[in-house]
């Protein structure tokens, strides 16, 4: 069976527009009986159907989508919590205070409170662990380029961008005392006076030395008074890792998979904190070094071939001399005898969230190794408001 679609004669209309339906009409009283009924199926069998074709349950996604547009009403609005629950789909608002508390960790009450607190930082890593706790930042580094992904999603909710390369400009420091955060979050060391200075305008400062990202999202959740949300983020992570890796394994069970950045006319075999924790920790796939550390190592065109493995994933340079020697490279005989190539298992990957190590970058990573590699993409609606949420009713 191909994903979105049923090859029974008795469907009325496509998985793929079920789910679009599903999206446009969350707030409305969906069940799963009125979904199958539109499909041309049985209920027991429109949610198998379902949640084989995109790993997910028909009731799951509602709710997704439900709690997701929850989230932007109690940080955006001054909606009344009976108002947000209708506008979301729920008849009962104690109902929904009750969902609501068990999918994100704590109460509409309490999320809307917290999720309104002025927080800060100079870091796009620390952006993205802060947009996994729920709270989007009243100054931020976002860059067309550099940051694409909270640029192109949050460039009009965030109200300050600060400046991503020179972060203890005088411009940004003037950006920050116009906007006066309560909290201003560091992951790299910040200098004495930049300290010295926040401190002398009543912003306090909160430096995150943890290395891995699971330790940083549960440091930044404690600053900000969000632990809950933040254990519940990194539960959610592993529910998706487990079924990942059992999607992925059916159609790359024994692979050997191999990472290349190439910069110019020159090969390296690459892994950063990310890859390795994605590939080689959560999902377990086969590297081709079986050390699994954190490298940039030059390899040659021969090597490679000699090395061989089942599957490549290409980060390539954005510089033009890259692009045409990337081009050129494709026609070689040399590229034509790796197994990969032959194969059609070759991926190229985006710097981001490729180059960024942060709770939303690593899910990101997660979501694109699944849709690269079985063709499954478990947000096919992405929520503005990043977490996503446990298994329920409707």
């Amino acid at each position: 069976m191909k994903t979105g679609s049923i090859t029974d004669t008795t469907t009325q209309i496509s998985l793929k527009d079920i789910r679009d339906y599903i999206a446009k009409n969350h707030h409305q009283p969906l069940t799963i009986k009125h979904l199958a009924l539109i499909s041309g199926l049985s209920s027991s069998y429109f949610g198998e159907a379902f949640k084989k074709a995109f790993g997910q349950s028909a009731t799951d996604y509602l709710t997704a989508l439900r709690i997701g547009h929850a989230k932007q009403l109690l940080r955006d609005t001054d909606l009344l919590l009976r108002e947000i629950a209708r506008k979301v789909g729920y008849s009962d608002e104690f109902y929904f205070s009750r969902k609501f508390k068990k999918e994100v960790g704590i109460s509409p009450s309490a999320y809307s409170k917290m999720a309104r607190q002025r927080i800060s930082t100079f870091s796009v890593s620390a952006t993205g662990n802060l947009l996994a706790l729920g709270i989007i930042p009243v100054a931020a580094p976002l860059n067309a380029k550099w940051s694409p992904y909270y640029y192109n999603h949050y460039q009009e909710k965030i109200p300050v961008h600060v400046n991503i390369f020179d972060t203890e400009s005088e411009d940004n420091f003037k950006k920050l005392a116009s906007v006066k955060p309560d909290i201003h979050i560091f992951q790299e060391e910040p200098s004495l006076s930049m300290l010295n200075w926040l401190q002398t305008i009543g912003i306090k400062s909160v430096f995150i030395q943890a290395k891995d990202w699971r330790t940083q999202l549960r440091e930044i959740a404690v600053a900000v008074k969000k632990q809950s949300v933040g254990e519940h983020f990194i539960q959610t992570y592993e529910q998706k890792v487990l079924q990942a890796r059992l999607e992925i394994n059916q159609v790359a069970e024994n692979d050997t998979f191999a990472v290349l950045r190439l910069c110019g006319d020159q090969l390296f075999m690459y892994c950063n904190k990310g890859i390795q924790d994605v590939l080689y920790t959560d999902l377990q796939l086969r590297s081709v070094d079986a050390h699994q550390q954190t490298y940039n190592e030059h390899i040659t065109l021969d090597q490679l071939v000699n090395i061989d493995p089942d599957r490549l994933l290409f980060i390539i340079c954005p510089d033009s001399p890259t692009r045409n020697y990337w081009l050129t490279l494709q026609y070689l005989d040399r590229w034509k005898e790796l197994r990969a190539v032959k194969n059609g298992h070759v991926y190229v990957l985006p710097s981001n969230p490729w180059f960024e190590y942060s709770a939303i970058a690593i899910s990101r990573m997660l979501d694109e190794m699944l849709l690269m590699l079985t063709g499954k993409n478990p947000n096919p609606f992405p929520v503005p408001v990043h977490g996503n949420v446990s298994d329920s009713d409707l």
